[in-house]
């Protein structure tokens, strides 16, 4: 092999130190094929150069090296941690790659004299108190939602709480103490605020020991309706704290790894535990797991002095493992407890420790419930390695790549169910807006809807737009507050019902087809509704408007994504767009046609030629609008004279 690389890079292989250290292979074009890390750097990187690899895919791999750079470190750690912070962010071709972790939300208190409960994304700060991270979003809600319930801590927005002067619908539910109105003092809302904190560390019993203190003192005093209120709400917690099906009082905050790795794909489950209760789980699906397995067991074969299908050699299982830990947990801070399905090597719990600051136990034969946790972990990831492989080259494939590519983690990938709001007129003429659904990896046309667009400025289509989102979204809204009592997960979507029906469930993620502009009236629509912003995504149009350079643009400030021309998540956003426009453009036909008919009653009075009937049509906005208006309004019309306003108000009822 070492005849197909120049003499320079031979030179510089021979040159190298043996300490430990870095190395990163590039081709010829400067792309990154791998990055690799040794105790021995001369050693390591000589025995990819002196060894025949051919008609393997490693000999693949080593053929396309045409130069590589190499960093000395100090210790194995350094090494480690240095290793998979260039894989993070160079990508190499060779290495088990794991998509950015910083979609994970949190559970932020928000600082203020009242504090506020937020769900928030992104860099945390020390100016907020942030609590997690959970592994999905309705984690966070579901969360938030009981804090609410047994704490009533508010939610709402800084700007909407400093201009209240009378108390929202959720201080009327007792699902917020109406700080914003005085009708709880600091006091007393710092305590709340401080139990609902002790409640995520996870101190339950503390809080229930101060409930009932509170409880007790109230009753002394003979203030029986607010000792009754801190008894609903200590049932309220010891419910929840009930119905938890996993819980665990010595474990506070734990991870759980499991890992399956079946027809060169591979899954990741790690669930969490966060202040004793398991908040649920996620999966990750890493990328060259096969090209990245071999590289990995030649290298373990060479320092080990085995074959590299000796027994030596790591399991693939435990490369994925620790691929992910060491990637992972560079970024996100890891809990004192790891429960992990595969041993890992001592040297890289060691390094995540350091780099935290804090102590990890690492725990890889479980007991008790630790061992019941791990088992649930490693029987979803068997079922999700097991969909992803079902899923390729199908539908299915295609709303996973959305999911991937927007970073959003569903619950359910089945039930991810996405909304698309289209607006289409003629000339400001019979506007109309449609919403379509796709959920179950299909459109679902039985709950396509459309909407009649009424009382705004003809062709204004961000005012068609901020109608139809507030039909749409006003009632959910206000269902999802009156249903806080009785939530019901697993409700499929509707429009405009009655609380308790499909339609009190939001989508997993709003499509409007437009880009800033329509976004920005999505935007101030959800703010006003109090629902999160993170839902909402437009469709813009690329570079001189050709398909395939479509880009996504977002309401809560994230950058633009550009999904690639031949991509599957493109081609499904661009199917759900597609299918919004053309059920707008057959319903504003329809009902253009309508119009039309009766226009036609216009010209059928006399003196009301086409002229006259066009500017009839474009001051009131179609033939409603005329019959609505009174003769004085149709007058007011440049060409219409007062007796020809009269005989039109005359045909027209």
């Amino acid at each position: 092999m070492s005849q197909a690389h120049s003499e320079q890079l031979l030179a510089e292989v021979a040159a190298l130190p043996s300490m430990p250290g870095v190395y990163r292979y590039f081709d010829a074009a400067g792309g990154v094929l791998y990055v690799g890390k040794a105790r021995n750097l001369k050693k390591r990187v000589s025995s990819y150069f002196q060894k025949n690899h051919a008609g393997t895919r490693i000999g693949h791999m080593v053929g396309k090296i045409a130069r590589m750079e190499t960093t000395v470190v100090r210790s194995e750690a350094e090494a480690l941690l240095l290793e998979n912070n260039l894989i993070k962010t160079l990508k190499p071709r060779y290495n088990i790659l794991f998509r950015d972790d910083k979609s994970y939300p949190y559970l932020k208190i928000a600082s203020h004299a009242f504090p506020r409960l937020a769900y928030y994304r992104g860099a945390t700060d020390r100016k907020h108190r942030y609590f997690g991270p959970y592994p999905s979003a309705w984690a966070v809600k579901d969360t938030i939602q009981l804090l609410q319930k047994v704490f009533r801590i508010r939610t709402c927005e800084d700007t909407v709480y400093a201009n209240r002067t009378r108390p929202c619908l959720l201080y009327q539910i007792k699902r917020c103490s109406a700080p914003c109105v005085g009708h709880i003092s600091a006091e007393a809302y710092a305590g709340d605020v401080s139990d609902a904190e002790a409640f995520l560390r996870g101190d339950t019993q503390q809080v229930l020991s101060e409930l009932e203190a509170r409880m007790m003192a109230h009753a002394e005093k003979l203030e029986f309706e607010q000792a009754a209120e801190l008894r609903n709400r200590m049932s309220a917690l010891s419910k929840v704290l009930h119905q938890q099906s996993v819980e665990i009082a010595s474990d506070k905050d734990v991870d759980i790894l499991a890992v399956k790795v079946h027809g060169g794909k591979a899954c990741v489950n790690l669930a969490m535990v966060r202040g004793g209760r398991h908040l649920g789980d996620r999966a990750y699906f890493p990328a060259h797991v096969e090209d990245a397995a071999l590289v990995a067991q030649a290298e373990g074969a060479d320092e080990a002095g085995a074959p590299a299908d000796g027994a030596l050699a790591e399991s693939v299982e435990r490369q994925v493992l620790e691929a992910f830990l060491a990637q992972h947990y560079i970024d996100a801070p890891a809990p004192p407890t790891l429960v992990l399905g595969e041993v890992v090597g001592r040297e890289l719990i060691e390094a995540l420790a350091q780099q935290g600051g804090a102590r990890i136990t690492a725990v890889f034969q479980p007991r008790a419930q630790r061992r019941l946790w791990l088992e649930m972990a490693q029987k979803n990831a068997d079922i999700q390695l097991a969909r992803l492989l079902a899923e390729e080259g199908s539908q299915q494939a295609r709303t996973r790549a959305l999911v991937d590519a927007l970073e959003l983690a569903p619950d359910d990938l089945d039930g991810f169910r996405i909304e698309c709001f289209d607006i289409s007129h003629t000339a400001g003429e019979a506007t109309q807006a449609s919403c379509v659904v796709f959920e179950h990896h299909a459109m679902q046309n039985r709950e396509y809807r459309r909407y009649n667009i009424d009382g705004i400025t003809p062709g204004d289509d961000y005012a068609a737009m901020r109608q139809v989102l507030h039909r749409r979204y006003g009632k959910i809204a206000e269902a999802m507050a009156s249903e806080a009592d009785a939530p019901t997960p697993g409700d499929g979507g509707g429009a405009d019902a009655k609380p308790g029906t499909l339609a009190a469930r939001m989508p997993d993620l709003v499509l409007v087809d437009g880009g800033k502009g329509q976004v920005s009236m999505a935007r101030e629509v959800f703010t006003e509704l109090g629902l999160p912003l993170a839902l909402i995504a437009g469709v813009e149009k690329g570079e001189g408007r050709k398909v395939g350079l479509e880009e996504l643009v977002f309401a809560d400030g994230r950058d633009k994504v550009y999904l690639g021309r031949d991509s599957a998540a493109l081609m499904l956003v661009a199917q759900i767009r597609d299918e919004a426009h053309r059920f707008a453009i057959t319903g504003m036909r329809a009902k253009r046609a309508k119009v039309r008919v009766g226009g036609s009653q216009l010209e059928d009075i006399p003196g009301i030629g086409p002229k006259r009937r066009a500017r009839l049509l474009q001051r009131f906005g179609g033939i409603r609008g005329v019959a609505a208006a009174s003769v004085e309004d149709i007058a007011s019309v440049d060409g219409i004279a007062i007796d020809l306003a009269e005989e039109i108000y005359r045909a027209l009822h």
